[in-house]
């Protein structure tokens, strides 16, 4: 029998899928529906549903079911070779919530085969809608809980991250608060992964320690649920949350609704779902401690393995587990490519300039310094916007090319020094990464090679390899994950850039200066 494997990845805008050979290290099919487009109905623009406050941003959890089906009918209609299909993981957006009340366990057990994954579900939601990434509506919660815990420190200790406004234990809290009698209903409280998994394997799904991470509510060294946190948030949570499982969790075959409806294989393995982060580490290929991305999009973000749990006390970064084993971090830059768009425009250059401008300027920069906060930012958190420079002139165009992306570099370097381990090597993705001189920078602030690599649907990939490593861990005993990934996380051929030496000796010393430039500015 092939050695197929399907990775489905249910992102804010779209479902998506990836169906992979082991064997061949081929990718077989690779597809995505847009929720706007295909689930008009719903009333999403970008895959969400805006209130007339704009911090609360929900979505249906029955448009994410209904696409389920779609993505399976299509699947079915190419003639893809579902009924050889050995294992099946996914990706879910991390954050979001979905209510369900007591009748749910049965209810997805025993699914009317003559309805769809939706009119089952909509049969034991609480809450028509819930809470994604995008909500930034439960501020107070966030500080009850917070002080709960001990503060800042005691909840970055307790859960590997402050208390956040997207989580999802703020999120529940205010569930509570606002609407007690539908809280009082639900039975079953699931992420938008744990979701997709019960839906795919016919049973209330456990949460991983890479989703569950994203909640404020596991304890980030126990990978347990927190009794603290839980206490915090809100009355008898613990008995409506499923237990946290390893993400290499087997939940036994695939639904008998998607074997009849489909054709899947009847023998095909479910396997815990993760969040996106997690699962688009392993679609990168991170699966060693050392091992760090950079992604250069809107924003700016790094993430990397670690081997042991060690947390940000600033409270910037995030811990999630990682299906690998271990743990990773992930620190979002809100002024990435926007802010270097910026600097290009203001000086009405288009990108071959703006690179001409890096290398016609010196590494270092003189010395010239910038903080480059367009709009308001999340690391280091400042509120109020605005370019700030230190022996910069604001019409020298070439030098203020380099000193956004220094700053960016620099920025990502310093936020970044509490994760305890130097990267060994950065793969870079997104759009800025084709860009050599960035690249080059790249390389000697964080002294690292550094390779590009397109990860297009890296999120649903890291999903099908995480189901692959499932199966052959199961079926054997042991599976070696850089074999399982590598044929399809090998960066871009030839892309290697290798720091300089002296450049990379210059950076160390201008961190300093960088540094203080920054503590300066943000105790204004």
């Amino acid at each position: 029998m092939p050695s197929y494997f399907l990775g489905l990845d249910s992102s804010t805008q779209s479902l998506s899928s990836i169906l992979l050979d082991l064997d061949t290290g081929e990718i077989l099919d690779d597809r995505a529906l847009n929720f706007d487009e295909i689930l008009p109905h719903y009333g999403t623009t970008n895959g969400v549903l805006r209130h007339s406050d704009p911090t609360v941003v929900h979505s249906s959890p029955l448009m994410w079911a209904d696409a389920l089906d779609l993505l399976f009918q299509q699947m079915k209609h190419a003639g893809l070779p579902l009924g050889d299909i050995k294992a099946i993981s996914g990706s879910g957006q991390q954050h979001g919530s979905v209510y369900m009340t007591s009748l749910a366990e049965k209810q997805i057990r025993e699914m009317d085969i003559h309805g769809t994954l939706a009119d089952n579900l909509a049969r034991v939601l609480s809450r028509p809608t819930g809470p994604v990434w995008m909500d930034s509506s439960t501020s107070s919660e966030c500080d009850e809980i917070r002080e709960s815990l001990g503060g800042r420190e005691g909840a970055v200790k307790a859960t590997g991250s402050d208390v956040t406004e997207r989580f999802t234990g703020p999120q529940i809290r205010k569930f509570s608060i606002e609407e007690p009698g539908a809280y009082k209903q639900t039975g079953h409280i699931a992420l938008v992964s744990s979701l997709g998994s019960s839906l795919i394997a016919g049973q209330i799904s456990p949460i991983d320690p890479g989703d569950g991470a994203g909640m404020n509510l596991m304890d980030i060294d126990a990978l347990t649920w927190h009794s603290g946190a839980l206490e915090a948030t809100a009355s008898d949570l613990r008995t409506k949350l499923p237990p946290i499982a390893a993400s290499h969790s087997i939940l036994g075959v695939v639904n008998p609704y998607l074997v009849m409806k489909y054709g899947l294989n009847p023998a095909a393995k479910a396997v815990v779902w993760s969040g996106d982060n997690p699962c688009s580490l392993i679609g990168t290929g991170l699966v060693k401690p050392g091992m760090t991305a950079i992604s250069l999009g809107t924003s700016d973000t790094l993430f990397g393995a670690m081997s042991a749990c060690k947390t940000d006390p600033r409270g910037e970064g995030h811990v999630f587990g990682s299906p690998a084993g271990g743990y990773m971090s992930l620190i979002c830059f809100k002024n990435g490519s926007l802010a270097r768009e910026k600097v290009k425009d203001t000086y009405g250059l288009d990108w071959d300039q703006f690179s001409a401008s890096i290398r016609d300027t010196p590494v270092g920069n003189q010395g010239a310094l910038m903080l480059p906060w367009f709009d308001p930012e999340i690391v280091p958190k400042v509120l109020t916007p605005g370019v700030r420079r230190q022996n910069l002139d604001a019409e020298d165009a070439p030098a203020n090319c380099r000193a956004v992306v220094e700053a960016q570099m620099m920025s990502m370097r310093l936020h970044s020094e509490w994760m305890g381990e130097k990267p060994q090597c950065i793969y870079a993705t997104g759009g800025a990464s084709a860009n050599q001189e960035i690249l080059q920078i790249m390389a000697d602030v964080f002294a690292a090679p550094v390779f590009r690599q397109e990860t297009a649907n890296g999120a649903a990939l890291g999903a099908a390899l995480r189901a692959a490593h499932a199966f052959k861990l199961d079926a054997d005993g042991n599976a070696d994950w850089e074999e399982i990934v590598s044929p399809f996380t090998k960066p871009v051929e030839s892309s290697k850039v290798d720091p300089n030496a002296d450049a990379a000796a210059l950076y160390e010393e201008k961190r300093k200066e960088y540094a203080a430039f920054e503590s300066a500015q943000l105790s204004v």
